[in-house]
């Protein structure tokens, strides 16, 4: 008897450890309170409002086109990019990210304009990183601008479980700043002032919705490649939010003035232009709690730090 307790007793604590393990980075968190930016805004149709650029088997729309699903598997990722191009817009989807082992898996919300300008493009990336373990996804931001190779990332664990449903993840960029906020919470601003000016990007962008193997560099600096034995990794896309400015870059003298600015316009609106007190107290809780690092902490990888670090 002495023994089967002993046994179970054993099994009880390395079922304990196990949930340790896959929940280190998942503690519970008190969230402070924000004003909810995705609420002011109307969804697009994803197929309306997107086309494939990779992947296109993987890809499948449903909800008579408001949600999307893409994968990764053996043979391809899979990604969409928007019709319009645009110059300071409010981008936001709620993305639901593959549960398991996803070591490698990189699912990518950003903008860019690689295909306009292949050698002086811009980025503005949210990246999430899939992980050894099986809920630490990984929040990863980043910033180039005019082709400079020297990313600007920064790095956050979750104070949620990012496989159980949809959560928001949301990039504000006008020409004050740019803020990427997950669930209306913001976790970095990059303002246009000052030494951030020269890294602020200002050629109109597509946004990208992309998943695909990211095995040399994604987890762990590419410790642990993606594991095709749990394939395919299916991430799940909806509540698509485009406001803003929409130009084409083929006619250089379209403008997105206008006459009048409305107080939810994402490009002068006086509640995108500058975070409230609220948002900023929220930006600080989380990258209190949450960021664990900084390219501008560094100092292994940048003998000279980026300008703005100083």
């Amino acid at each position: 008897m002495a023994i089967f307790q002993h046994i179970i007793l054993l099994l009880c604590l390395s079922l304990f450890c196990m949930t340790s393990l896959v929940s280190s980075h998942n503690k519970h968190y008190t969230t402070p309170t924000v004003p909810r930016l995705t609420d002011l805004f109307s969804h697009v149709s994803v197929n309306q409002s997107f086309s494939n650029v990779f992947g296109g088997p993987n890809i499948k729309i449903l909800n008579n086109g408001s949600t999307a699903t893409f994968a990764l598997d053996r043979t391809s990722g899979s990604g969409l990019a928007s019709w319009n191009k645009y110059n300071y817009r409010f981008f936001s989807a709620a993305i639901k990210l593959p549960a398991g082992l996803t070591s490698g898996v990189v699912v990518a919300f950003y903008l860019s304009n690689a295909d306009m300008y292949p050698h002086s493009h811009d980025e503005i990336d949210i990246e999430l990183l899939g992980n050894d373990k099986r809920i630490d996804w990984v929040l990863q931001t980043n910033v180039y601008a005019n082709g400079v190779s020297t990313g600007r990332e920064e790095k956050f664990y979750f104070w949620f479980n990012p496989t159980l449903q949809h959560h928001y993840y949301s990039i504000l960029w006008n020409n004050h700043h740019i803020v990427f906020l997950v669930d209306n919470i913001p976790v970095r601003e990059f303002p246009n002032n000052g030494k951030f000016s020269a890294a602020h990007p200002l050629k109109p962008m597509s946004l990208y919705v992309t998943i695909w193997d990211g095995s040399q560099w994604a987890t762990h600096g590419g410790k642990y490649p993606v594991n095709y034995k749990y394939a395919p990794f299916v991430t799940s896309l909806t509540d698509v939010e485009m406001v803003g400015c929409i130009v084409n870059p083929k006619q250089p003298n379209s403008s997105c003035s206008s006459a009048s600015v409305s107080s939810i316009d994402p490009v002068e609106g006086p509640d995108f232009v500058k975070l409230s007190n609220q948002q900023m107290s929220a930006m600080v809780w989380a990258r209190r709690k949450l960021m664990f690092y900084s390219y501008c902490k560094d100092t292994s990888r940048f003998k000279v730090l980026p300008p703005e670090c100083k």
